[in-house]
């Protein structure tokens, strides 16, 4: 089976054909600046990439257009013809609480998605915009919408309640919804595996630090808390973003500043995280290097980053009642052994014993706490286009 995997952004739009069954990636991509200057980048199996720059693309389905055209290319192509494409699965940010699994796209599922528009403003209406140009060039294909929020539906009241007046959550639906959960369902699942342990018996906490990041406790299988809330914008700092603070802060600052609530949510967004503590960057590599040069600030935001993740880690084991295992991924998580190892030192009196030469590696399934570890920390590489194409091909075989 071969399923189009579609992350469709504002101006972007990121893909990949794979086949869910043998997780042969048969080509992946990107198509950049939609409606601006185009750029298109095309990468099939075994071969160097192509990139395009001045390609016409003033809306995403000329985008998707030129994905499919680049995949049938005689000379370049993987398939022989569009037929060969079994299914769609698409990337959808905010499932609100109306998806707590995967879904069959049709037109009631369409408006469902829209509903949650302003529950994702930035991030929903692009990922229609993708669904609906795939549609029109492909009909008649199965379409799937794979929801980051969907992981998260199995959190109890207790963990998703905000303590705000309850009518607030009737009326508004205000509650914790947490994100990324294509990522954190695939890695706890791989942890499973790699300990040879049906996941129905585990505690497991998935630790995804990227610019964006957030760690989830999944008991048994299931997501029961999320760090990420009502937006992607709670929980630990990230890139560009606050994580979670006090919110007197921003009235004082609007008043002392004059800020309106619109230029106070982009700081929080787009200046904050390690990047406003820093002065230097969002990009951990750029801080690591300007710790060692002596750079205080950029020694400290990594500092406050790392305390952040360790303190979720503690609270969820406590919430779970106990943990087997820890699990590092996404871009800092997969990468940087010295954040995963500021993180879990401290933790042995929870039973963590983390192994330095185990920890040294970047990438690639591992192991990295020592033998001995009563809590086995993993590094786990995330595949979420992976995670989407195996639920679309589920649903489509059903």
């Amino acid at each position: 089976m071969k399923i189009l995997v579609i992350n469709a952004g504002s101006s972007s739009l990121k893909y990949q054909l794979l086949d869910p069954d043998t997780q042969e990636v048969l080509a992946k991509g990107l198509c950049e600046r939609i409606g601006i200057d185009g750029k298109f980048t095309y990468k099939p199996e075994g071969k160097a990439p192509i990139k395009e720059a001045d390609v016409a693309m003033p809306t995403h389905s000329e985008a998707i257009q030129a994905v499919l055209d680049a995949l049938v290319n005689p000379e370049n192509g993987v398939i022989g013809s569009m037929a060969e494409i079994d299914a769609v699965g698409h990337r959808v940010v905010h499932g609100g609480e109306k998806f707590a699994t995967s879904v069959l796209i049709d037109d009631q599922v369409m408006a469902a998605i829209e509903e949650c528009n302003p529950l994702a403003p930035l991030h929903n209406p692009a990922n229609i915009i993708g669904i609906r140009a795939c549609q029109a060039l492909m009909p008649g294909t199965p379409m799937v919408a794979v929801f980051d929020t969907a992981f998260h539906q199995t959190m109890p009241p207790v963990a998703y309640t905000y303590a705000l007046p309850y009518e607030y959550y009737t009326n508004d639906k205000v509650r914790r919804y947490g994100f990324h959960g294509t990522s954190h369902k695939y890695v706890a699942g791989r942890a499973a595996a790699m300990l040879g342990k049906p996941i129905e018996e585990l505690k497991i906490i998935t630790c995804h630090l990227g610019n964006g990041s957030s760690v989830t406790a999944v008991d048994g299988g299931k997501s029961v808390d999320t760090s990420m809330g009502f937006t992607p914008l709670a929980g630990v700092p990230m890139g560009t973003r606050s994580g979670d603070l006090d919110a007197g802060i921003l009235e004082y600052l609007m008043n002392k500043y004059g800020c309106s609530i619109k230029e106070m949510l982009n700081i929080l967004n787009k200046k904050s995280g390690v990047q406003g503590i820093s002065g230097v960057s969002s990009d951990f590599r750029d801080l690591d290097a300007a710790a060692k040069e002596g750079n205080t600030r950029a020694a400290l935001a990594v500092d406050v980053f790392s305390y952040s993740v360790k303190k979720f880690v503690g609270a969820y084991a406590a919430a779970m009642g106990g943990v087997d295992a820890i699990v590092f991924t996404a871009g800092v998580g997969e990468n940087d052994g010295a954040v995963r190892m500021a993180i879990a030192s401290g933790l042995e009196f929870m039973g963590v014993k983390m192994d330095e030469a185990a920890n040294s590696v970047r990438g690639v399934e591992a192991v990295i706490s020592a033998p001995d570890s009563r809590v086995k920390v993993l590094l786990i590489p995330t595949n979420e286009e992976l995670m989407i194409a195996m639920d679309t091909a589920a649903l489509v075989r059903a």
